[in-house]
């Protein structure tokens, strides 16, 4: 009567484990597809207000930042230069075209466009790791362009699934992979998600 106790409590231990397991191997993947899907959506939104900040500071300086720093004090300090055109140019009997040259504080745009540049440059869940950024020039069809690109490596922001092992939850999957925007052999700055 005694041993068949002890069985039946080592049996019960037993199923509670295989239990355990069971739920584990059901529970990673699920967990994983949700950590990957919002982490992956809040640093391609983060990608993109680095996107339009860098528009806006090319607009500025007529190129691209190679920093983060010298984005954030641009855009805080400088100004657009907007020039109205008063008359039709086009118009060869027009007799006086005018020109009106103002110009507006960048900050005024970068918070319309909902752009915080204090923290402009952290990863999300990235435990306070940067984005990594480069601007460069570069000879493109014969004529020297300036380029950029900003991005970081999935390892940075997955946290517990950084692991390659999770591959296997989905193909694309590559903690060694930069998730960025431009190229810096060619002036674009389409997204790598896109």
């Amino acid at each position: 009567m005694k041993k068949r106790i002890i069985f039946n409590a080592l049996m019960g231990l037993l199923i509670l484990f295989l239990g355990y397991v069971l739920y584990r191997q059901i529970q990673e993947p699920i967990a994983f597809q949700q950590t990957y899907k919002d982490r992956e959506k809040a640093v391609i939104d983060q990608l993109i207000k680095i996107r339009k900040a860098q528009e806006a500071y090319r607009g500025v300086t007529g190129k691209f930042a190679d920093t983060f720093e010298a984005l954030a004090d641009t855009l805080k300090n400088g100004r657009f230069m907007r020039i109205q055109v008063y008359g039709d140019v086009d118009d060869v009997n027009q007799k006086a075209v005018r020109y009106d040259t103002t110009y507006m504080p960048a900050m005024d745009s970068i918070k319309a466009l909902g752009i915080e540049l204090g923290d402009i440059a952290l990863v999300p869940y990235g435990e306070g790791a940067k984005f990594e950024i480069k601007a460069d020039t570069v000879t493109y069809q014969s004529a020297l362009v300036d380029v950029v690109q900003v991005g970081t490596t999935w390892e940075t922001f997955m946290g517990e699934f950084k692991d390659a092992k999770f591959k296997k939850y989905n193909e694309r999957y590559d903690p060694k992979k930069m998730i960025k925007f431009g190229d810096l052999g060619k002036p674009i700055l389409t997204g790598s998600w896109e």
